[in-house]
């Protein structure tokens, strides 16, 4: 692919736009900076917030420990944190530098504060309404569609910024519909190093970080270690127990960032750590692991971008296939190869549901990667899933537009029941 074609710039955006580093699982890390933004307008520490959050936002963010809070989670703790200690310039990494006695102070807020959950339903999947008080002054942020879009801001009634949401659609970001795989495979294998390097140095250096600190220390539970007492450290296993590890951090409060896959650090971590495993133990060179990551992680975003940011589809089951696709690729596999990888992988793990941000996401990863290998495994002995099976069509396209109705479409009253589930738990 030439550099000079609208695709070659199209697909260096699109990674841009999606491998940003965050500091936290990235849906109560969205409240928090909503709640920054929000504070910044009001131009002072509020005395009542009200957070309303889509249904899919408040599953996300009801299990999950938020970063420097003592090991809270919910709603409250992530607006919290967003308003005692918040940095809104730095987005998704908002409550990354939280000192020790920012953390205090956020406590004591919570504990002090009237913080108010309501659920909200504008016909939006992911949609986040700050609104805070102080004396007869009052401010409000939404963020709609994804973690950083604030769409509506306003200070005691006056608007100062209101855009149009059109449902889930991703109005402001470049154009997904260029993905394809065929084009992706001539991307991945073409691509200039010098211009894919800045922005996969940082997912390498930050999400094997995140997996090693996960099988250091004592992580909910800890998934990635038992996978190597269990099944040894053979690269296959350490593949899954690396990734699963890195979960197994993020999810239960480690207060490092990771570099995220739409919109998600659990898919950016999935996406990626198998490739990097597989790569040393290949010794395979930089521009080889360049190429790789490049096609696992656009490979993802294409698979993700008809499910959708938030749903009730696992998204670490897209990730676990583009990983897959990566490994092929370091394997000396080509887009046959490739692509017989990621629709063995989806045939067999499409049923995995996401109920919500917590411990158990690791475990999830973990499958999700060995399918991905298993998909390969089945390519490279002569064995495939074909059109007809189940939700596999013929042709590679045919199947993720299927997957993606499924996600989509289909399990639209799967979220509302898990909701309800959740919302029920004590």
């Amino acid at each position: 692919m030439e550099k000079t074609e609208l695709r070659y710039q199209a697909y260096l955006q699109i990674l841009k736009e999606e491998l940003i580093p965050a500091m936290g699982c990235t849906e109560p890390i969205a409240v928090a900076y909503a709640a920054a933004v929000a504070r910044k307008t009001l131009g002072a520490v509020p005395e009542r917030v009200c957070v309303g959050a889509s249904g899919s936002m408040i599953k996300n963010v009801k299990s999950v420990i938020v970063p420097n809070t003592d090991n809270r989670k919910g709603l409250e703790a992530a607006a919290a944190a967003g308003i005692v200690a918040g940095r809104p310039e730095q987005k998704l990494e908002v409550i990354a530098d939280v000192t020790p006695e920012e953390t205090k102070a956020i406590l004591a807020y919570l504990d002090q504060t009237e913080i108010t959950v309501e659920h909200v339903d504008n016909g939006v999947t992911f949609d986040i309404i700050v609104t805070v008080w102080k004396g007869g002054h009052s401010a409000q942020v939404r963020i709609a569609v994804f973690h950083t879009n604030i769409v509506h801001m306003e200070k005691d009634g006056e608007v100062l910024l209101d855009l149009p949401v059109h449902g889930d659609e991703e109005e402001n970001l470049t154009d997904r519909s260029l993905l394809d795989m065929e084009h992706i495979w001539d991307f991945a294998s073409t691509v200039d190093i010098e211009d894919v390097k800045p922005i996969l140095d940082p997912q390498i250096k930050y999400n094997m970080a995140i997996a090693e600190e996960g099988l250091r220390g004592d992580y909910g539970a800890n998934i990635g270690s038992v996978l190597l007492d269990m099944e040894g450290d053979n690269v296959r296993v350490r593949a899954k127990a690396y990734a699963a590890a890195g979960s197994d951090a993020r999810m239960n409060g480690c207060e490092q960032p990771v570099v995220i896959n739409s919109g998600s650090g659990n898919q950016g971590i999935t996406t990626s750590v198998p490739v990097i495993v597989y790569a040393r133990e290949l010794k395979a060179g930089d521009e080889q692991l360049y190429r790789a990551l490049t096609l696992s992680n656009l490979t993802t975003i294409h698979e993700k971008t008809p499910i959708g940011r938030l749903s009730a589809y696992c998204g670490a089951i897209s990730a676990g296939a583009g990983a897959g696709a990566g490994i092929a690729y370091l394997c000396g596999g080509g887009y046959e190869a490739v692509i017989h990888t990621v629709v063995n992988a989806l045939a067999v793990v499409s049923g995995v549901i996401c109920d919500g941000a917590k411990a158990s996401c690791a475990a999830k990863i973990a499958t999700a990667v060995e399918a991905g290998l298993l998909g390969y495994n089945m390519y490279i002995r002569g064995q495939q899933f074909r059109g007809g099976d189940g939700i596999v069509a013929k042709g590679v396209e045919n199947s993720l537009r299927n997957v993606g109705r499924l996600g989509k479409q289909g399990m639209k009253e799967t979220n509302r029941e898990i909701i309800d589930i959740m919302v029920g738990c004590k």
